[in-house]
Formats: C-alpha cells, sequence, structure tokens
C-alpha cells in the first residue's frame, strides 16, 4: 500500500454492494452505497485526538462520511476518525 493517511484521518475499503435481492438484480445506477468497510491504513493521530482505530478493522460509517478515491483501480474512502460510527466485532 502506497497510501498512508495523516494526522486522525483512516483509510478504508468498502465492502461490496448487494448484487441481487430476492432474486432481483439491481443495476449500477440503483445500488446504495455501503456503509461498511474495512480500514486499510490509518494516520497516527493528533495531539488532541489519539488514533484508536487499526488496520484490519471493519467499521459502520455515515452515507455521506469521507471522500471518495480511487488508487491502482480499486476505490476506497478516506476519511476522519470521528466519521466512523463503530468498529464492527465479528
Amino acid at each position: 500500500m502506497n497510501i498512508k493517511p495523516l494526522a486522525d484521518r483512516v483509510l478504508v475499503l468498502p465492502a461490496p454492494a448487494e448484487e441481487k435481492v430476492g432474486g432481483i438484480i439491481i443495476p449500477d445506477t440503483a445500488k446504495e452505497k455501503p456503509q461498511r468497510g474495512k480500514i486499510v491504513a490509518t494516520g497516527k493521530g493528533t495531539k488532541d485526538e489519539e488514533m484508536i482505530l487499526k488496520e484490519g478493522d471493519t467499521v459502520l460509517y455515515g452515507k455521506y462520511a469521507g471522500t471518495e478515491l480511487e488508487f491502482g483501480g480499486t476505490k476506497y474512502m478516506m476519511m476522519r476518525q470521528s466519521d466512523v460510527l463503530a468498529v464492527v466485532e465479528e
């Protein structure tokens, strides 16, 4: 990975959107953005806010959180730690 987030930012690989619902195939234009993903890189935090998230965490985030990035043909989300709503423990 060549992307290193700064300060309190995290790089999230979004989970894939659902392709079918009850046997009905959903076209790309009607798919909802996923609100779940896996953290692939984190910053070091700030002097006021310690980084509590770590690489490999599965997280939930707001529908309009972060900024979409494309790197190496893969789409990522860059967001602040405070945009993450919860860590999913499986």
